[in-house]
């Protein structure tokens, strides 16, 4: 049977996939099954399968194969060309064309495209865009054949042309181990097994190199670790492509030999060799440097005397001397030991001597925090690194904000070792640098621990706060938080702000926690759902973030048919949607951990409109939606440097409990304001408590500490 995709119902995770259809002589329908992944609306396809009925949902066609083919009738070509699949072409310009070219559109389009300038409103230069967005189109569903045909997942198809364009099919050929690490989705299991089919031997050098690629970028991405212990590398390569450690071994040589890798000895471990990707060693050495220069430099802080704040603590007074006197140093403390009054304190010195202060965050939230906090202005690190300065601007930043006398970077412990090389390149010899972190938070999402490493070496300056000033305010948020520091679990139901609702059931914990995002807190503390933020330890399972991010998606911004959608893999982006971009990208100006609602789905264009929280607008192409993940209920990790004014978060121990410990809970705890409610398993929270987990790998301490000791 020949169907159109009229409209994607529902995509689950494991690509089973829900559709309405329309078949000549066969009333509209539903399809289902995971063989209609990476359909779209508009295509055509021809469906095997048998007919079946829900008890719930009536008839539907239970598809087990399904094969993509041109269509053929009038109706199916307008369909096909107004679904917005052809960029340029929406539904006016779709009925035009096939009015004027009937059964013979799509041969037009392909055989002799110059014609389309026939059609009223089509010119030379839209005439261009739609053949080059056929081009593209007809591409794309030949690397979908051609991926179907290897077992592989046909939604990759779009993000494989995206990247190799007309190479695609070459790249699937010659070197599938090459879509690793650029083309998101596919990991090394996905490319071994095109590769394998391919042709290439199991005991290939490319696919061993591949794979101890894999596990050095899987250690990094996954556990922030910058090196692997090599006997752990040759061990972890070798049972992922299931071959024996000696075959493996030899590869590790290779990639030495090719600068790929870089395999040091190990000087906390006499005797152990450990390895690094090339570009991450290179980072370390980077920051080694940079933090070296910045240390030893002659301070050009622009001081004269001043008075000591009488309204300071010791500890915060001793944490102002030294951030005005040491070009680089550290102030770290819990929640409520008042590091943001000790940096306005500081920032109001330099400032009264004449001197420039920049604040900067690792995310938007962070700094429009400290901004909030300190009453100065604040900008991401991101947004200072990329500032020009406009001379014939009156704005705050004249010049180049890197270049201040004091920059302050709050939330350290989220800085990662690239994005901590790039700060400390940009810092000018002479400037002082403070950093204002909590090591006892989680650290950052990507490779590296900076603010623990740092805090390793003696020869860089801190003053660690320790008195706490809002727990006298009554706050059960503070008081749990430094319980949770120190190994206790905190009272339950504890003092206002901290409660711990108690569910066994990982199904009924979702559900709670949904109707206490949606209704309860709402109802009871008189704001908008907008004001409750829902956290999750994982992302996958019952109570990750993915399932509870539909679950509320679907209740808060249900779909509708006047509400334009449009479905990414098995993520549906909807006018209203709150999103949050998980990827710097510095042309649009948008950084990971802001957020944005979704303010328009343009099939037409092929384009996804937000608008941020900061007023701008900004386009996502359909390819590029991967960079978007809708944020009604995010990881811990993602949620760092924020605070919400209620936060709520499930506690089970699935699959483990695996991301359960005692830094996320207690990042969890301090990113709520008012409340922060944890509904779930008692063992489960005594569990994140109690478990400390282990330090990341990294060189950093011991590059520094010998630098500095030279």
């Amino acid at each position: 049977m020949e169907a159109s995709v009229e409209q994607l119902v529902y995509v689950r995770d494991d690509e089973y996939t829900v559709a309405r259809m329309s078949a000549e002589g066969v009333p509209d329908f539903v399809a289902t099954g995971r063989a209609l992944s990476g359909a779209q609306p508009g295509e055509t396809l021809r469906l095997t399968g048998d007919w079946s009925h829900h008890a719930r949902h009536g008839r539907r066609f239970a598809v087990a194969g399904c094969e993509r083919v041109v269509p053929a009738t009038v109706r199916a070509i307008r369909v096909y060309l107004g679904s917005g699949l052809i960029r340029g072409i929406g539904p006016r310009l779709a009925y035009a064309i096939v009015d004027h070219f009937g059964e013979e559109t799509l041969k037009v389009i392909d055989a002799e495209p110059e014609r389309l300038t026939e059609v009223v409103n089509i010119g030379p230069l839209r005439q261009a865009q739609i053949v080059q967005a056929w081009q593209e189109q007809r591409a794309i569903a030949a690397l979908m054949v051609t991926l179907q045909g290897l077992g592989v997942s046909p939604l990759l198809a779009a993000k494989i042309h995206q990247v190799f364009g007309g190479e695609a099919e070459e790249v699937l050929s010659t070197d599938p181990y090459r879509l690793i690490g650029r083309v998101r989705g596919i990991a090394f299991r996905v490319a071994d097994r095109i590769a394998l089919q391919r042709g290439v031997p199991e005991r290939s050098p490319q696919r061993v190199k591949a794979a101890l690629l894999d596990r050095l970028d899987s250690a990094a991405i996954r556990d922030g670790h910058c090196f692997v212990p090599v006997p752990h590398l040759v061990a972890r390569a070798a049972e992922l492509i299931e071959l024996d450690p000696a075959v493996v071994e030899p590869m590790l040589d290779a990639l030495v030999a090719e600068r790929r890798v870089v395999v040091e000895a190990d000087e906390a471990q006499p005797g152990r060799a450990v390895a690094f990707a090339k570009h991450v060693h290179a980072r370390e050495q980077q920051l080694t440097e940079q933090l070296t220069r910045l240390v030893r430099a002659r301070s050009t802080l622009p001081l004269r005397s001043f008075r000591e704040d009488e309204s300071l603590h010791d500890d915060q007074r001793a944490a102002v001397n030294m951030a005005l006197t040491s070009t680089v140093s550290i102030i770290t403390g819990g929640p409520g030991c008042g590091k943001s009054h000790t940096v306005r304190a500081v920032a109001a010195v330099v400032r009264a001597s004449g001197g420039s202060v920049t604040l900067t965050a690792p995310t938007g939230k962070a700094a429009k925090r400290l901004s909030e906090l300190t009453g100065l202005p604040a900008m991401t690190i991101h947004r200072m690194l990329a500032h020009r300065p406009d001379p014939d601007a009156s704005t705050l930043f004249e010049e180049a904000p890197a270049q201040a006398d004091l920059i302050v970077v709050d939330e350290a412990s989220m800085l990662d070792l690239h994005l901590a090389t790039r700060l400390t390149a940009a810092v000018p010899p002479g400037s002082h640098l403070l950093l204002i972190g909590d090591s006892d938070q989680l650290p950052s999402i990507g490779a590296g621990d900076v603010l623990a490493d740092l805090l390793r070496v003696e020869a860089i300056p801190r003053v660690r706060l320790t008195h706490v000033f809002r727990q006298a305010g009554g706050s059960g948020i503070v008081e749990a938080a430094h319980l949770i520091r120190a190994g206790r679990v905190p009272a339950t139901p504890g003092r206002g702000g901290f409660w711990f609702e108690e569910l066994d059931d990982p199904a009924r914990v979702a559900e709670r926690v949904a109707h206490l995002a949606m209704e309860a807190i709402p109802r009871k503390q008189g704001v908008p759902p907008g004001q409750v933020q829902v956290l999750c330890p994982m992302r996958k399972g019952e109570t990750g973030a993915v399932t509870l991010g539909r679950l509320l998606q679907d209740r808060l911004n249900p779909a509708a048919d006047d509400k334009p959608e449009h479905w990414s893999g098995a993520s549906v982006f909807r006018v209203g949607d709150r999103v949050m971009p998980i990827r710097n990208n510095y042309d649009k100006g948008v950084f990971n951990g802001e957020t944005a609602t979704v303010t328009a789905v343009l099939p037409q264009d092929r384009v996804v409109e937000v608008r941020t929280d900061d007023g701008e607008t900004v386009q996502y192409g359909f390819g590029e939606l991967d960079d978007l993940t809708h944020a009604y209920a995010i990881s811990v990790h993602r949620s760092q440097g924020s605070e919400y004014p209620f936060v709520v978060a499930p506690i089970v121990a699935e699959a483990g409990g695996i991301m359960l410990r005692r830094k996320l809970l207690y990042t969890l705890v301090t990113r709520a304001k008012a409340w922060v409610v944890l509904v779930g398993q008692r063992e489960a929270l005594e569990l994140a408590v109690r478990r400390v987990g282990l330090p990341r790998n990294t060189g950093l301490p011991r590059r520094l500490a010998q630098s500095l000791a030279t």
